[in-house]
């Protein structure tokens, strides 16, 4: 695997809103337009789109933020995974962890030392993912989501 991130640019636009994750998997994780949608509404710097690439084919996409205020009041700054879409057909080969280990990278370069998650809960959410790569849940809900993070 030659595996990389790589910036969202208007070559690339195509190809990232094309990812699609496994059809029992939709109702889990926006589609990457309604992220890269997101991305241009916060702003700037707030989030970091990246497309997932091995050698020539993006296998996935991925949107970390960094240092926001979580309650909006100034008390509590996180830094975490916003999300992470796997192609339907790339799943199963290492391209998820890849990509929790980046954004953790990324966080620890810029001085952070937890990695937060909300995800879907249910059967059909990405909670057994995020538990093998060591995520420990919060009790915390965002949004219906349960949040999840990992010790960096």
């Amino acid at each position: 695997m030659t595996l990389r991130l790589e910036h969202v640019t208007p070559a690339n636009f195509d190809t990232a809103v094309a990812i699609r994750v496994h059809p029992s998997q939709e109702q889990n994780v926006a589609p990457v337009i309604k992220s890269l949608a997101e991305a241009y509404v916060h702003p700037a710097g707030v989030a970091w789109p990246r497309l997932i690439v091995d050698g020539d084919r993006a296998v996935g996409f991925l949107m970390a933020f960094f240092d926001i205020d979580w309650h909006g009041d100034g008390s509590v700054h996180r830094s975490g995974l916003w999300r992470l879409n796997i192609s339907a057909d790339a799943q199963g080969r290492g391209y998820g962890r890849f990509a929790v280990d980046a954004v953790a990278a990324e966080i620890r370069r810029r001085g952070g030392k937890e990695l937060y998650v909300s995800r879907h809960p249910g059967p059909t959410g990405p909670g057994a993912f995020y538990r093998r790569l060591g995520f420990r849940t919060t009790g915390e809900v965002d949004a219906g989501e349960t949040v999840g993070v990992l010790d960096l």
